[in-house]
C-alpha cells in the first residue's frame, strides 16, 4: 500500500494500521500545531515591530540615553512561557514512548534477527519466516529484536513504529494491527552496500488465516517447487547479490549453474549439484568461489526442508531445459 491512502492518512503521514498509531499522530500534531502557531507570533511580531518602530525623521530617541530599558515583566513571560509549552510536549511524547515501550501481558512474542542484508522472524509455534512478518489482525505482538552483525532499525512506517536493532543485545517493541493487508518493513540506518535492498514485508491477516499458515509451515499447496523457489528467492533478498541473467555482482551468478563445474577458493574444483547448492545455502563459507568473499549468510536453521527444495529446484530451472543457460565455471 502508498502512503497517503487508507484510514488515519494525511498530507503529513501514511495510513494508520495500528492501535498506537492514534496517539502518535496526536503527539504529532500537537508539535506541529504549537509550532505553528509560535512561528506565526514570532514572525508577525517581528515583522510589525520592524515597521512600527523603523528608523524615521523626527522619531525616536534624541540619544542612546533616552533609549528604553529592558522590561522585567516581558523576560519573565517569555522564559516562563517556553518553559510550560516544552513540559507540555515532553509529558505527550513521554506517554507516547511508555505506551511502545511497555507489551500487554497478553502479547504475543516473535523473535526478529537482523543481519546484511534480511530479517529473520522466529514465531513461538516453531515457525521461521525470512523477510516476511506475519501477525494477526486485533491482536498484540511484541517484537524481541537483536543483530548478527551491525546497527540495523526496524521501521513500518504505518505503524509508526522504530526501533533500533543492536548487536550484542534486545530491543524490544510492540504493536496491536487494526487492520489487514501488506506493507513495507524497512531498515532505517545504513548498513552496507545492500542497505537499499534489505526490505521484509509485514502481512497482517484474519486470525484463522494466521493460524492456517503457521500450520502450513509457509508452503503454498498447488504452486510448483520452481515456482516457489523463485518466489522464496526474491523474498529472501537473494537477488541483492545473485543475478540469472550472468551480470557480475557481490556473489557468482546462478545462471546456468547447476550441473556444471565450479572453481573454488582454495583451488579445488567441485560440480554443482544438489548437495552443492544445500551446502552453499545452509553453510556458504564451506566452498566459497573463487574471486569471491565470503559475506553470504548462513540460512541453516532459517529454512525447512521444503523451502530448501524449492530453492534448489528454482537454482536447477535456470539452467535446465527452457533456462537460460550459463558457461563452465560460474557458481554459486
Amino acid at each position: 500500500m502508498s502512503e497517503g491512502t487508507g484510514a488515519g492518512a494525511t498530507l503529513w503521514m501514511p495510513e494508520q494500521i495500528s492501535s498506537g498509531a492514534v496517539e502518535a499522530d496526536f503527539a504529532w500534531n500537537v508539535v506541529l500545531w504549537v509550532a505553528t502557531v509560535l512561528f506565526a507570533l514570532v514572525m508577525g511580531a517581528m515583522i510589525y515591530l520592524v515597521w512600527r518602530y523603523r528608523r524615521r525623521p523626527g522619531h525616536g530617541p534624541a540619544s542612546a540615553a533616552e533609549a528604553p530599558d529592558h522590561s522585567g515583566k516581558v523576560e519573565l513571560l517569555w522564559t516562563a512561557a517556553p518553559t510550560l509549552i516544552v513540559i507540555v510536549l515532553f509529558f505527550v511524547g513521554f506517554r507516547g514512548f511508555l505506551g511502545l515501550s511497555v507489551a500487554p501481558a497478553e502479547a504475543a512474542e516473535i523473535n526478529v534477527t537482523a543481519e546484511r542484508w534480511l530479517w529473520t522472524f522466529s514465531y513461538p509455534e516453531g515457525m521461521t519466516s525470512v523477510n516476511e512478518l506475519r501477525v494477526p489482525v486485533g491482536k498484540p505482538v511484541k517484537l524481541v529484536m537483536s543483530s548478527k552483525d551491525v546497527i540495523h532499525s526496524f521501521f513500518v512506517p504505518e505503524l509508526r513504529v522504530k526501533r533500533d536493532v543492536l548487536p550484542g543485545r534486545y530491543t524490544t517493541v510492540w504493536f496491536e494491527p487494526t487492520k489487514t493487508g501488506e506493507w513495507d518493513l524497512l531498515c532505517t540506518e545504513y548498513c552496507g552496500t545492500g542497505h537499499s535492498a534489505m526490505l521484509a514485508k509485514l502481512v497482517v491477516q484474519e486470525p484463522k488465516a494466521y493460524d492456517e499458515w503457521l500450520q502450513s509451515g509457509g508452503q503454498e499447496e498447488g504452486v510448483p517447487a520452481a515456482e516457489q523457489g523463485k518466489r522464496l528467492f526474491s523474498k529472501m533478498a537473494c537477488n541483492t547479490c545473485h543475478t540469472i541473467d550472468g551480470a557480475a555482482s557481490t556473489g557468482p551468478t546462478l545462471k546456468g549453474l547447476f550441473g556444471h563445474e565450479v572453481k573454488l577458493a582454495n583451488g579445488e574444483r567441485v560440480e554443482a549439484d544438489e548437495n552443492y547448492l544445500r551446502e552453499s545455502i545452509t553453510n556458504p563459507a564451506g566452498k566459497v568461489v573463487q574471486g569471491y568473499q565470503p559475506v553470504m549468510p548462513v540460512f541453516k536453521g532459517l529454512l525447512n526442508q521444503a523451502q530448501l527444495d524449492a530453492l534448489i529446484a528454482y537454482v536447477k530451472s535456470l539452467s535446465g531445459e527452457g533456462g537460460e543457460g550459463g558457461k563452465k565455471g560460474e557458481g554459486q
